[in-house]
């Protein structure tokens, strides 16, 4: 570049800049990201959640881990060698002496500060006399001595020196190139030159080339493309699906195929422990010769998957594998139910082909149920509580309890539970309720509307229909003291009727015949009275039968007449009171009427107004906001890792067996959440009765099914005329007549110029 000098570093004191620079950059950041965190803070989550999760499979198998592991230990080693790295480089650059050459020309013509002209001018002679080229002296010490010479003897010289420190005047930038001369050293040039090569042509694109190659293999949520595939190839085939084969189906991912994947492994063992275990499990289809199914990684993990549902125990090494496969299935269900989401918008959207049944989607999630918790289809879901084994449920299911699911445990009274599962014993019946207590309840509120339309309440056919459903999730615990407080209540409420009871036992003798010598007394005067008014109404029927038919007429007539008056003065006060209200009062009282209703019609549109911007608002910090997918941790007996309670809700129509709205998989559900679920109304208007379905990946009989009435109406016709959009003739002959002069003077112009 012109007007700019590069310069290396020749004694190599500026390299150790950069290479602390260097080592700094890295070793900053890996710190804040490599460094293990607070080990002491897992442990005591590990025992808040040892009273509850004790028995859990993952919770023993992270306490075996978190013993065992040294990779802590490396990280910290190897950031604190980084560390004392940096710090040594920090070091030696302080001790370095930095070397700042300023031009002086005084020391250049070895003379004092200061010196006269004549004794420069003689110093100038007795230097170049000595070091001239034609003398045998170095030109570049000549030059310099030259330099000086101008410097101090030449006014411009003088003035540059002074100025800027050069005789020359401000010359071009330096930049300093902190890297040892011996780099570009002529003689090391082909080692440099490998070196670069290697580096920039070797190392770099096999490195971004693996990255690449591993990176387009797998999807967003880390499945191999290839197993995606395959899920969408036998959705789109068997629309339809059991369990067996769904099972089959899952257990044929590439991820469990050695192949494709080096944490599956196949073991010479398996030839003789996964037949042994076919023969225990029975059908399972192992003369199935259709591709995967029939491969063996493909057989092998459809056995250890069927043997994790059944409970079975395998060997040591079945258990690693058993628990790779079980570990990654939810994800993998996960991802077959993305996949009939996929096909149920393109068959919606394209047609031509059938969707995979409501049936199929429900399965996938039923799946996931079983294989967190360990559990057949047609097992209790009272199995998933610890200590609980087959034998007993006969206790529980018994004419006397008739207990099926958690929600008929939870309801019993505390006596009858304790009385139903007395086979446990104290601690464990204790150690049941606490994991019952942390089993969550969920609520469930809908809100039906169409948002951005006038009467969002009115469903129209064809428009677009939001479901607002608010989540709230409470604990098991929580029903356990609500029936705590209804007992004591109760309790309460006996012991008063008890002490009520007791105090009137406790009356005396005396007190009782008082009571009844008073009781006594009030009839005695009641019979009096009878006695008294029986004469005076028999005088009283003689006297009427003693009376005349005149005078009874006569009597009827005076009554008749009395009523017509009375009625004629109520209909002339009725009369006047009308005629009080003038028609200027009228249109007054009106006016004001309409004057309320206009502004309760106001007040509804702000009320309508400000739910909607908070609704909008509520969804952008919805998209802003990235919450934490860790809500509580599931209680699984045998599922290998720790698994977080999520669930899924969507809308779906049983009679056709069919989604309305696609699964919304809630993650982030601790205590509250709104989720929003849109789908078109139907085309044609009528009623419709679709159900709103909350399902648990973790627990079984959690689920939740509430029903949703829709009302389709007929939309309003689009208007063809509406005065806003009529013109008066008037106005557009004004525009015909102004567009016809404008065209005109354009013409006059156009000939003016040629």
């Amino acid at each position: 570049m012109a007007g700019q000098q590069f310069q290396y570093d020749d004694s190599g004191n500026t390299f150790f800049y950069f290479l602390t620079s260097f080592v700094g950059l890295i070793v900053i950041p890996a710190t804040y990201y490599l460094w293990p965190r607070d080990q002491n803070a897992e442990q005591l989550r590990l025992k808040s959640l040892r009273r509850v999760h004790g028995r859990c499979l993952w919770y023993r198998l992270r306490l075996m881990k978190s013993q065992q592991s040294i990779v802590p230990t490396l990280k910290k080693a190897a950031l604190l060698f980084g560390w004392a790295v940096f710090l040594l480089l920090a070091y030696k650059v302080s001790k370095l002496d930095r070397e700042y050459q300023e031009y002086n020309p005084y020391e250049v013509l070895n003379l004092d500060p200061g010196a006269s002209v004549s004794e420069i001018k003689k110093q100038y002679r007795i230097l170049s006399l000595k070091h001239h080229p034609d003398k045998g002296g170095d030109e570049a010490t000549f030059m310099r001595i030259v330099k000086a010479h101008s410097a101090l003897t030449n006014d411009e010289s003088r003035q540059n020196w002074e100025m800027y420190g050069n005789p020359d005047g401000p010359g071009a930038t330096s930049f300093g190139i902190a890297l040892p001369a011996w780099i570009v050293d002529q003689k090391n040039s082909m080692l440099v030159l490998l070196v670069y090569g290697l580096a920039f042509m070797v190392i770099l694109p096999v490195v971004v080339g693996t990255w690449w190659y591993r990176s387009i293999r797998y999807s967003g949520d880390q499945i191999l493309i290839s197993t995606t595939q395959l899920f969408m190839h036998f959705m789109y085939k068997t629309p339809n699906m059991n369990m067996k084969r769904l099972t089959m189906v899952l257990t044929a991912a590439f991820e469990f195929d050695p192949r494709s994947n080096k944490e599956a492994t196949i073991r010479p063992t398996d030839n003789i422990e996964v037949p042994q275990l076919i023969r225990e499990l029975g059908n399972i289809n192992v003369k199935k010769k259709e591709p995967p199914f029939c491969y063996p990684y493909s057989l092998k993990a459809r056995v250890l998957v069927l043997a994790h549902l059944a409970r079975m125990e395998v060997s040591e090494e079945l258990e690693e594998d058993q628990r790779f496969v079980v570990r990654k299935s939810p994800a993998f269900l996960q991802e077959m139910i993305n996949v009939g989401c996929q096909l149920t918008m393109m068959a919606n959207s394209r047609g031509g082909f059938h969707a995979p049944r409501l049936v199929t989607i429900e399965n996938c999630m039923k799946l996931t149920q079983m294989i967190v918790q360990g559990l057949q289809e047609s097992k209790s879901p009272l199995l998933q509580l610890p200590h609980f084994e087959e034998e007993h449920l006969r206790y529980c299911i018994s004419k006397k309890y008739k207990v099926r699911t958690l929600q008929d445990l939870v309801s019993l009274k505390d006596s009858d539970r304790r009385s139903m599962l007395r086979f446990l014993g104290e601690e464990k019946y204790d150690e049941v309720m606490a994991v019952l207590g942390t089993f969550p309840h969920i609520t469930m509120n809908t809100k039906l509307q169409v948002l951005d339309d006038e009467d969002s309440n009115n469903i129209t056919a064809g428009s677009i229909v939001t479901v607002t459903v608010t989540l709230t999730r409470k604990r098991m615990s929580d029903i356990f003291e609500k029936e705590q407080e209804s007992t004591c209540q109760g309790d309460e409420a006996a012991n008063t009727e008890e002490a009520g009871d007791a105090n009137k036992a406790k009356t005396k003798v005396w007190q009782n015949k008082s009571k009844g010598a008073k009781k006594a007394a009030k009839s005695k005067r009641k019979k009096l009275t009878k006695k008294k008014a029986t004469p005076a109404l028999a005088k009283s029927k003689q006297a009427n039968g003693n009376v005349t038919g005149n005078e009874a007429t006569a009597a009827a007539v005076a009554a008749k007449e009395e009523e017509d008056e009375a009625s004629d003065k109520g209909s002339e006060s009725d009369e006047g009171e009308a005629n009080k209200d003038s028609p200027s009062e009228r249109d007054e009282d009106s006016d004001k009427q309409s004057d309320t209703e206009v502004d309760e019609v106001a007040g509804d549109e702000e009320e309508e107004w400000e739910a909607l911007q908070q609704s909008i608002q509520r969804r952008e910090r919805a998209l802003l906001e990235t919450k934490s997918k860790v809500t509580h941790p599931a209680y699984s007996l045998y599922f290998p890792e720790e698994k977080q309670e999520w669930w899924w809700l969507y809308i779906a129509d049983r009679r056709d067996q069919t989604l309305v709205s696609m699964p919304y998989h809630v993650c982030t559900l601790k205590d509250s959440e709104e989720v929003e679920l849109k789908f078109p109304a139907p085309s044609k208007t009528g009623n419709y009765q679709y159900s709103v379905i909350l399902r648990s990946d973790s627990y079984l009989g959690l689920d939740q099914i509430k029903p949703l009435k829709l009302e389709v109406h007929e939309a309003k016709a689009m208007l063809d005329n509406h005065p806003q959009w009529d013109i008066p003739d008037t106005e557009e002959e004004d525009e015909e007549q102004e567009d016809s002069e404008g065209i005109e003077e354009s013409d006059d112009e156009d000939e003016d110029n040629d």
